[in-house]
């Protein structure tokens, strides 16, 4: 295992400055310790390796919080080096691909974030995302599994502290909000910090504030939830850890709390339990074809699961790309949605996550090009039988 320090062996990439680092950097205090801290930062870089030039953006854009989370990594290694704890971390920016999602989800590889077009991102083909996932995100992820395997196969439950950064301002709204703690299901975790950081009657500290913990498929919900382990996110406010003393403050800060809860022997006990929500394996149930005709179930991992998900998603909307005869008002009549309805609800999960996103720039998504360009060179008049037909049909909520 790599010393404290020293970056883990993966595949290479080399970053704009021509400096050579791994996708995943694991900083480990004692290879023979059994700490049960396992710290993670999923967006500690803004680092771009050369070859992807940029992603076509100016050196501005790397500086601000779309590119990574501003104190973020000084925090997270503050925090392992004062409690001993191994820390698990990306290297290279969310603008490249965000490790905190799904393999699933619209928002993995941004085209557009707050207000910034990211050109190297918006014509990516399926080769070209699959490799960014091959590269980047499969390697962080099985970082952190090895990592809670080898824990449990020594006979200790990681407790996972995932350290992140939001803007003190959103959308000219100012986050009153010194810190925030993000859960789920499992509360153990995130009610130490927000009792232990409430003490100081400094702060406002919100639960699930500024955003919401309940994001199905992150980071956390992979190897926290679906592992039953206890676990959760801790949002700082940028303005306060974009220094070095301000990062090193707050380090300490949670270390006091973590510290405190590994001395105490009830709460120790109690997050060192797995507690799991569904299978006990980590897995979900898929619908196969026996020889005989007749439907079985079979187990699919999770991340499996997702994968094929998002991979039937991409197939769909190559396939109506290709179909240009197929108009949106027959796909109503027939099934009730269209191509339109697609990108509404790609436009609905962005906004869910934060992500502001138009409806032309989600339709640009679906169709491949400008929304009004397709209807100039692909859409019919609407025939009377159509329209007729149609509004027969037509969901009442439409």
């Amino acid at each position: 295992m790599p010393s404290r320090g020293e970056i883990s062996a993966m595949s290479r990439v080399e970053t704009a400055s021509g400096a050579v680092v791994s996708p995943v950097e694991i900083v480990r205090a004692d290879a023979s310790a059994w700490n049960p801290i396992l710290i993670l930062c999923d967006h500690a870089s803004n680092a771009i390796p050369a070859e992807y030039d940029a992603l076509g953006l100016a050196p501005a854009e790397f500086n601000r919080h779309i590119a990574y989370d501003i104190g973020a990594r000084d925090v997270a290694l503050g925090l392992a080096r004062r409690t001993g704890a191994t820390a698990i971390l990306s290297t290279a920016s969310r603008l490249l691909i965000d490790l905190n999602r799904g393999l699933d989800d619209p928002t993995l590889i941004m085209r557009l974030s707050d207000g910034a077009v990211v050109p190297g991102n918006r014509t990516l083909t399926p080769e070209d995302r699959e490799r960014r996932i091959g590269r980047f995100w499969r390697p962080y992820h099985d970082a952190i599994r090895q990592e809670i395997d080898r824990l449990l196969d020594a006979g200790v439950v990681p407790w996972l502290v995932s350290i992140h950064t939001f803007t003190p301002n959103w959308k000219g709204i100012v986050r009153p909000w010194h810190a925030g703690i993000l859960w789920d299901r499992d509360p153990r975790l995130a009610r130490v910090f927000l009792e232990g950081l409430r003490r100081d009657a400094r702060l406002l500290v919100g639960d699930n504030e500024p955003y919401s913990g309940r994001l199905e498929g992150d980071c956390l919900y992979q190897h926290g939830t679906q592992r039953g382990l206890a676990h959760a996110i801790v949002e700082i406010r940028q303005d306060l850890v974009g220094t070095a003393s301000g990062a090193d403050e707050w380090a300490g800060r949670l270390a006091a709390i973590v510290t405190e809860s590994l001395a105490d022997d009830a709460r120790k006990a109690d997050l060192s339990r797995q507690i799991l929500f569904g299978s006990a394996t980590g897995r979900r149930p898929a619908l196969r074809d026996t020889p005989s005709g007749d439907t079985a179930m079979t187990t699919i991992e999770d991340a499996t699961t997702i994968e094929l998900e998002a991979a039937a998603y991409r197939k769909l909307v190559a396939h109506l790309r290709k179909r240009t005869d197929v108009q949106n008002i027959d796909m109503m009549t027939l099934a009730g949605f269209c191509r339109n309805c697609l990108a509404n609800w790609y436009m609905e999960a962005a906004g869910e996550r934060g992500i502001s996103m138009s409806k032309d720039e989600a339709r640009e998504i679906v169709y491949g090009e400008p929304y009004k360009d397709w209807q100039a060179k692909h859409q019919k008049e609407a025939s009377a039988d159509q329209l007729q037909a149609f509004e027969a049909k037509k969901p009442k909520d439409h």
